[in-house]
């Protein structure tokens, strides 16, 4: 076994082995390989990653991955925690990224840009649900950006995420990360450059919602109060992970959205 969690690997397999982290990642289009060769070196002068539980990211199928937001960069040490587990992310993120070159790369890429429109969140949604259809990766932050919490904890979530756990058959995957906040405050706009901070995730059991699923498949309708009991269990996780990656107890309640939209936000619908 490696450190990191995953099986050593050689010459031959095991019967009932698990298929190689490489080979659980092709085909990769030249696009999301440019990308691999930009974020990876990057992540690693930035980031020393540590993982927890690496071993429950599924190999293979569509997963759902849900994390808090701490910085403008974890996306970057997010991104690196789910190659490093054999897969390739596709985020949902804000529209405004998808301009010019580069978002004509991220596109290519496979991430999926997120609207500001009611109707264009939906198909934002749709193109998730599309994705996770394929058995592909999709990576959501419910809280829309970064939290606003003064102590980082997660803040009050959207219940767009909600919706992608009720209408798919993914794996919701909770993850906690900790330690990007620490290179790029997004409080106090302060970029503080240090080669290989700490950054830690704690990838949590998966979250169990046959239950719910198979009510809303015979009729159940999705009612804002049922999206918000889903969404508020999956962040519940979130939360207790990263007290157990902060080594300190997490506060009872979370803090309210802001009212007013602020840079970094994604629409509600869709996060």
């Amino acid at each position: 076994m490696t450190q990191d969690g995953f099986p050593q690997t050689g010459v031959s397999r095991r019967a009932g082995a698990p298929p190689s982290r490489w080979r659980t990642r092709r085909p990769l289009p030249p696009a999301l390989l440019f990308c691999v060769a930009v974020i990876y070196p990057v992540t690693a002068l930035l980031f020393r990653m540590r993982y927890r539980h690496a071993e429950r990211f599924p190999r293979t199928g569509p997963v759902l991955l849900v994390a808090n937001h701490v910085s403008v960069l974890d996306p970057l040490a997010c991104a690196r925690l789910v190659w490093d587990c054999g897969r390739v992310p596709h985020f949902l993120a804000k529209e405004a990224v998808f301009t010019g070159l580069a978002g004509r790369i991220l596109r290519a890429a496979g991430q999926i840009p997120v609207a500001r429109g009611r109707a264009d969140a939906r198909a934002s949604l749709a193109a998730a649900e599309a994705d996770l259809a394929a058995g592909n990766v999709v990576v959501i932050y419910p809280e829309g950006s970064v939290t606003r919490d003064p102590d980082w904890w997660p803040m009050e979530a959207r219940t767009g995420v909600a919706r992608l756990a009720l209408t798919t058959d993914a794996v919701v995957l909770p993850v906690a990360q900790w330690g990007p906040q620490r290179v790029h405050d997004y409080h106090t706009k302060q970029l503080r450059l240090r080669l290989r901070a700490p950054a830690d995730h704690l990838v949590g059991e998966p979250l169990d919602l046959t239950d719910l699923r198979a009510q809303v498949r015979a009729g159940r309708p999705m009612t804002g109060d049922l999206l918000r009991e889903v969404t508020d269990r999956m962040m519940a996780c979130v939360r207790d992970q990263l007290a157990e990656l902060r080594g300190e107890p997490a506060p009872p309640t979370s803090t309210p959205h802001p009212r007013r939209a602020l840079p970094g936000d994604l629409p509600g619908s869709a996060a």
